[in-house]
């Protein structure tokens, strides 16, 4: 195994677990913050943006995993470096959204 097609694999898991919020937001008909608004990943994109977005991570998602190499979800490094990358995005995501929708915050039950 190349090392060049695990770090495909771990980009692929980003680009993948990205798209996630996106799409979501999107079709959910809700504003949501993308590299195109103003102030970058900070400000609103209208949720077509964000489907748009969404669907242009897919691809680079897709690309990744299907066409770089050979991704195949038996072998443990293939799954390792896709589930890494999407852990890792999830978790930036998490902080970096949750300044802005309340998620960074605990709220006592």
């Amino acid at each position: 195994m190349q090392w060049l097609d695990l770090l495909s694999y771990f980009f692929g898991g980003a680009f993948l677990a990205n798209a996630v919020p996106h799409c979501v937001s999107g079709v959910r008909g809700e504003a949501f913050q993308t590299p195109f608004a103003r102030p970058r990943g900070e400000g609103l994109s209208s949720s077509t943006v964000n489907v748009v977005w969404g669907f242009f991570n897919l691809l680079v998602a897709y690309l990744l995993l299907g066409r770089v190499s050979e991704f195949d979800l038996k072998p443990t490094s293939h799954l390792l470096a896709l589930g890494l990358g999407a852990l890792l995005m999830s978790l930036f995501m998490a902080r970096h959204f949750g300044r802005f929708h309340g998620g960074n915050t605990s709220q006592p039950s």
